[in-house]
């Protein structure tokens, strides 16, 4: 039976700046520096793939002529909605 590898560990500096942010999620988390790096490093990738793929479907959206129209429209509808200032 194979097993496989752990990761190799990483080091980093941080600067003050930086581990005084870790600390930070580190304690309002209940959870170690390391598992506060771990968890802050997954969820920031998390966010970057549905920001990327926010603006791919965005691009999109902005390419179907029936979208931008239907979308102008709305946004016409609800400046008449919100009335004078």
């Amino acid at each position: 039976m194979l097993m496989a590898s752990a990761p190799s560990p990483l080091s980093l500096r941080l600067g003050r700046e930086g581990l005084n942010a870790l600390e930070e999620i580190a304690r309002r988390r209940g959870v170690s520096r390391a598992e506060a790096a771990r968890q802050a490093i997954t969820e920031t990738a998390e966010r970057e793939r549905r920001r990327t793929g926010l603006a791919a479907e965005a691009r999109s959206l902005m390419k179907d002529q029936r979208y931008v129209s239907e979308a102008r429209e709305v946004a016409s509808l609800m400046e008449q909605l919100r009335g004078p200032w």
